[in-house]
């Protein structure tokens, strides 16, 4: 008879499984309530507030739209390895976010209200990979990142609604699983 356990900590949930031979830790990482969202701020503003979030996102996606990031043929190129733009992109995203990640540790940034911004190690698991796969499937069939989808509708490509639909149901769909999956 096996009895599930599961042990959290302040940065993760184990999943550790009781037997008549002993306790065994499976090692699995499953994210716990506890540690979603330890940035949120605690303020409460008007929702007029969140304009400009708005308004940074829309010039975001301009930025999109005119360096072609949002193309559906630059990505298929990118697949392909027939381009470096796309790979030249994102490694450079990947690049500011690490130095922008060292010095926000380093320098100790607080948020603009004063409060601290906080890391929580993460746990490397084999979900990740798969998850990257289906995603990485998902990317070079349709042609789009769930990021700029709302930009290539802002395009007239309006079939990607399909796309965004699809996403909606794939995300409700893991988070309706999540308990029953190895995380």
């Amino acid at each position: 008879m096996e009895k599930i356990i599961n042990k959290k900590s302040p940065s993760y949930t184990a999943t550790v499984v009781k037997t008549a031979a002993g306790v065994a830790d499976t090692g699995f990482e499953v994210r716990s309530s506890d540690t979603m969202c330890v940035n949120e701020s605690q303020k409460q503003h008007p929702w007029w507030y969140n304009l400009k979030y708005a308004v940074i996102g829309i010039v975001f996606g301009i930025v999109f739209v005119k360096a072609e990031v949002i193309s559906w043929f630059r990505i298929q190129e990118m697949f392909r390895l027939q381009s470096f733009q796309m790979y030249g992109v994102i490694g450079t995203a990947v690049v500011v976010g690490m130095m922008s990640v060292a010095l926000i540790k380093k320098l100790k940034v607080k948020t603009i209200y004063g409060e601290p911004i906080i890391f929580t190690p993460k746990k490397f698991n084999k979900g990740q990979i798969i998850g990257g796969i289906i995603f990485g499937f998902g990317w070079a069939l349709t042609g789009a990142c769930p990021g700029p989808l709302f930009a290539q509708i802002g395009t007239g490509a309006f079939v990607v609604a399909v796309v965004i639909l699809s996403a909606i149901a794939g995300t409700w769909t893991y988070g309706y699983f999540r308990d029953r999956l190895p995380h």
